[in-house]
């Protein structure tokens, strides 16, 4: 069979003027194929199009069968079936997105179309436009990979690992099998961070996601980054401890050498806490939220080590979901009260400031319990922001009393990382103060070390802004947390509190007494006010003295006392 038959001009003279301007048009289409066809499926027409789409030229591609060209193999026989039931019974092929094949066997991604000239006839043509998807598709398989990665380190994010578990759980339900994950959490990541900056942060961050993935078999289970320097890892097949000890090991054993980024080494250790499906929990909830306190508890035994959700930890988390519930019907109640310990001037042997300090008052006293235990529980539980504007309100309202009776004493009210990360603390700082009268002197701002080092720029401008105000803040509890002196220079403060475990042997004990006077100093050389918290004896009062220090606090002059007994004490000052 000559191939002049298939040349273009004599096919436009065979149809009629209409379908000649169909083909005229559609061969001048960029990026648009379009392929004829006779009813042996052979092919009479072929675009520049689909020369630059599937690879074949023009004389290698007529004459040839539409199967052999472009189709996979697994979908000949549908094609063929759909073709000859358009010609025979007129089912034109419906318009939809293929994955067809080029010349050299690549995949293509199209939206094909067809259209059926000389209906009806002896001899039917059909035509496929296809418009090439390759970018399409590109870009659909990056916003599919964005929408389920992370970014920074490639891993399946938190958003699959949800859905990944949705499914491990279905399964193991049915095979009636296990799992297990394992949380994992970088130790003192926070203050790597800090010290490196955050583009180290996020090497350290890749690095370790590297090396994790070698670690783990990837083959039985799933690494994911959870959020932060929070990584999870489900393992599948588990059923016992002694399975994921050898795991936790392998993870743990991970960390033992440093993390090499350019210029840095950088040693960091891991917490892990382990969850087994479905001991410790039937939904993803259960299982996350229990991994997560067995991590905290390994933190809290020392850092460096892994912790099996325990029945232990079972019941701590039931008494905290309790303690909770009971603490939300007492905001409700207003079952709260403040208490005030005053501040000594060294000097003067007078105070004229104190700390607010709170107390949990439900009617059923023996639920209640001390704020050593409560406050932990409300910043889990986000109930602290309330407790907070509880906090806030009462003292706004007291000094407000005070005032008026003349009385001029500046309260501290204490407050959490979780109230600060709220953008609204600060204006509502200013709105308590403003609709009672107050100014920034009569409110003051205690916060830990730990809440300052793990506050962003946001936060730490929020409270130099406060401190031009006239806003005194000071470091609560030093010496409990990360305790970097060269943090100190940084924060937007001008009190230093020091904790009373320096002080309790220091007046006796040369080595205690060393660090309290090296804290003093480098607190003075700042410009900082020093407190003395926990002062109960003389002796330790007379060597707060000896060390030239501002302001004592302890139960030698005054426990935390009401805001009536405050008064009574001002009276004979």
């Amino acid at each position: 069979m000559s191939l002049t038959k298939y040349q273009e001009p004599p096919l436009f003279e065979q149809h009629g003027a209409a379908e000649r301007r169909f083909l005229q048009l559609i061969s001048a289409l960029p990026k648009v194929s379009v392929q004829g066809y006779d009813k042996h499926r052979n092919v009479i027409y072929w675009n520049k199009s689909s020369e630059d789409m599937y690879g074949y030229s023009k004389d290698e591609a007529l004459g040839q069968k539409l199967e052999d060209l472009i189709i996979p193999n697994f979908m000949r026989d549908e094609v063929v079936k759909f073709h000859q039931r358009w010609i025979e019974f007129d089912e034109a092929i419906p318009s939809n997105e293929l994955v067809l094949k080029k010349k050299d066997g690549q995949p293509i991604h199209v939206f094909s179309s067809h259209v059926m000239l000389k209906q009806g006839s002896d001899s039917p043509e059909m035509y496929c436009v296809d418009i090439d998807l390759s970018e399409q598709h590109e870009i659909r398989l990056e916003l599919e990979r964005m929408a389920s990665t992370d970014l920074l380190t490639d891993l399946p994010n938190r958003r699959v690992l949800e859905q990944t578990l949705i499914s491990i759980i279905e399964d193991v339900t049915h095979s009636n099998s296990g799992f297990a994950l394992f949380f994992i959490d970088l130790d003192m990541f926070k203050e790597i961070n800090d010290t490196l900056g955050h583009t180290w942060g996020d090497e350290l961050l890749k690095a370790v996601a590297k090396r994790l993935v070698s670690c783990i078999d990837s083959a039985n289970g799933m690494l994911a980054r959870f959020g932060g320097d929070e990584f999870v890892y489900v393992a599948n097949n588990i059923t016992d401890e002694i399975q994921c000890e050898e795991i936790a090991k392998k993870l743990t054993d991970c960390f033992k050498k440093s993390f090499e980024l350019s210029t840095e080494s950088v040693h960091i250790t891991s917490s892990i806490g382990i969850s087994i499906f479905p001991r410790d929990g039937d939904g993803i909830d259960d299982l996350l939220k229990h991994a997560d306190a067995a991590m905290y508890q390994a933190k809290a035994e020392g850092r460096n080590r892994y912790h099996f959700f325990t029945k232990t930890l079972s019941q701590r988390l039931r008494q905290q979901r309790s303690i909770a519930a009971r603490l939300r019907e007492s905001l409700k109640k207003d079952e709260f009260e403040l208490l005030f310990q005053p501040q000594i001037d060294v000097k003067t042997g007078k105070f004229t400031s104190c700390e607010a300090l709170l107390r949990w008052r439900p009617l059923d006293e023996e639920s209640a319990v001390p704020p050593n235990i409560f406050i932990p529980i409300a910043e889990r539980s986000e109930l602290i922001a309330d407790i907070g504007r509880w906090v806030l309100e009462k003292t706004c309202q007291q000094s407000k009393k005070w005032k008026q009776k003349g009385i001029g004493v500046r309260i501290d009210i204490n407050v959490s990382g979780k109230e600060l990360e709220k953008s609204s603390f600060f204006e509502r700082l200013t709105a308590c103060r403003s609709h009672y009268g107050l100014s920034p002197e009569d409110i003051g701002l205690e916060l830990t070390e730990n809440v300052l080092i793990k506050s962003d720029n946001a936060i730490l401008e929020n409270l130099r802004a406060q401190r031009d105000l006239g806003v005194e803040i000071s470091i609560d509890d030093f010496g409990t947390g990360y305790s970097s002196l060269s943090y100190l220079k940084q924060f937007p403060v001008s009190h230093l509190k020091i904790d009373r475990s320096f002080l309790k042997g220091a007046p006796e004990n040369a080595y205690d007494s060393a660090l309290m006077e090296a804290i003093v100093n480098v607190g003075h050389k700042l410009d900082l006010k020093i407190v003395v918290e926990g002062v109960e004896t003389q002796s330790q009062s007379d060597y707060c003295k000896s060390l030239n220090v501002e302001f004592v606090q302890g139960f030698l002059y005054s426990r935390p006392i009401s805001a009536e007994a405050i008064e009574a004490l001002l009276e004979k000052q």
